[in-house]
């Protein structure tokens, strides 16, 4: 009897240790996906370089007390080239792909639910479960459900490309909509920090302010310190660039509101990436000719600001010239987030670039396209414009686009700068075809 208790002692005792073994393998399995990176991308509507502290062009220069923290904890990119106008850079980032092969080319263009967006591509392609979300501005569709049909598991925004006033506009929820009286910067932080706050997840959240889009409205007092501004339209019409900084300084109150609402634990688990959608607006751009600025495939159109900060960005205060394509945060989102590939589409990761400088992953060329198209190498621009027309720039002797190195009046071209417009060419043809 003594050994038959024994026994069942053994096995009692054996299967409760195997059973606390496999919950300890199960807990050293899962515990990786525990550490994986938050994601917070954060998209400002219409800010050049310009119009972005930390970066040598522009005089007059918004005061971004966070942004520039991010700086100082992490990279300062120079050369992200953008889409001219909204809608294009969205569809970039969203799908990895070219404007040309999605259809959408120019603000309000639709993008077809059929295309496979960054969020449905880390639900299939990585080993961790994120929940995302986009809040803020949508402009790729007109359709209230057109986000989810998308893939993103919980939207709340904008859907159209803007407001006719900051502090009285209609907010979509997952399909409903409602009116808000609510300052826009101020709401999409808000909705933010709720839905962050539910997390239990590694997460990525989409952040698209549509600050400083216009109109040019001005921001509580308490967000700016560009003093005390008229609020009526024709002090604005007269005088916009003081109200744009406003709201850029307002975009980066929110943006620091966001942040410190985390706690330490989760903000240092969360990797942060900033970036302008395209150029300057023509009324506010600085140094640029207002032809320039946004909507044009000139520098003043496509060149913006991108900073990156947080769970393992080991390079801090650094300064990155290496060439970056929108469609490049496709795949490096999807990096950070756990997935494989490190080129689909037209979109090529960056996220070894976070720990070092490797030229091994940096771009040979950028594209960027409206109704123009134009590519660059690490030194020249070539622009091939919808007439027919053609430029070619130095952009290490003249970064602002003058001269045209094209114009006959510049006489002959040199062999080397021959040598380069055959060779950008040769590479434009090939991305179109």
């Amino acid at each position: 009897m003594r050994s038959i208790f024994i026994s069942l002692f053994i096995v009692f005792f054996s299967c409760d240790h195997s059973i606390e073994t496999m919950a300890y393998a199960e807990e050293e399995i899962e515990s990786p996906k525990n550490n994986m990176p938050n994601i917070l991308l954060i998209i400002a509507d219409d800010m050049g370089l310009d119009a972005s502290p930390g970066y040598d062009i522009g005089i007059v220069k918004p005061h971004m007390p966070n942004l520039q923290s991010l700086m100082t904890s992490g990279i300062k990119f120079t050369n992200l080239w953008a889409n001219p106008t909204c809608s294009p850079t969205r569809a970039t980032i969203l799908t990895g792909k070219y404007g040309f092969k999605t259809g959408v080319l120019d603000a309000g263009d639709i993008l077809s639910a059929s295309e496979t967006s960054l969020q449905s591509y880390i639900d299939t392609n990585s080993s961790t479960s994120y929940n995302h979300a986009v809040i803020g501005k949508w402009h790729l569709s007109n359709n209230e459900n057109h986000p989810n049909n998308m893939g993103i598991n919980h939207f709340a925004g904008l859907i159209g490309g803007g407001v006719q006033s900051y502090w009285n506009w209609n907010l979509t929820i997952n399909g409903i909509t409602t009116k808000s009286t609510e300052y826009t910067t101020t709401k999409f932080t808000d909705l933010a920090i709720n839905w962050v706050a539910e997390q239990t997840t590694p997460w990525f959240l989409w952040l698209a302010y549509n600050a400083p889009h216009t109109p040019f409205h001005l921001p509580p007092n308490d967000l700016h310190s560009q003093g005390a501004l008229p609020s009526d339209q024709a002090s604005i019409d007269s005088n916009p660039l003081p109200y744009y900084m406003a709201a850029l300084e307002a975009m980066d109150a929110e943006m620091g509101r966001l942040i410190n609402s985390m706690s330490t634990e989760e903000k240092d688990n969360t990797v942060i990436i900033f970036i302008g959608d395209n150029g300057t607006p023509n009324q506010v751009v600085q140094e640029h000719p207002p032809t320039r600025a946004k909507g044009s495939i000139y520098q003043g159109g496509i060149n913006v600001p991108m900073i990156v900060s947080g769970k393992n960005v080991i390079r801090m205060n650094e300064t990155e010239n290496a060439l970056i394509n929108t469609t490049d945060l496709f795949a490096t989102i999807a990096n950070i987030a756990g997935t494989s590939d490190t080129g689909i589409h037209d979109s090529k990761s960056f996220k070894s670039l976070l720990t070092s400088s490797d030229n091994s992953s940096k771009r040979a060329y950028v594209y960027a396209e409206n109704e123009d198209f134009t590519i660059r190498n690490a030194t020249h621009k070539y622009i091939h414009f919808n007439n027919g027309s053609e430029a070619l720039f130095n952009l290490n002797d003249n970064p602002l686009e003058s001269p045209n190195l094209l114009n006959a009046n510049q006489g002959t071209l040199s062999n080397n700068d021959a040598t380069v417009k055959l060779e950008l060419t040769t590479k434009l043809s090939e991305i179109r075809h």
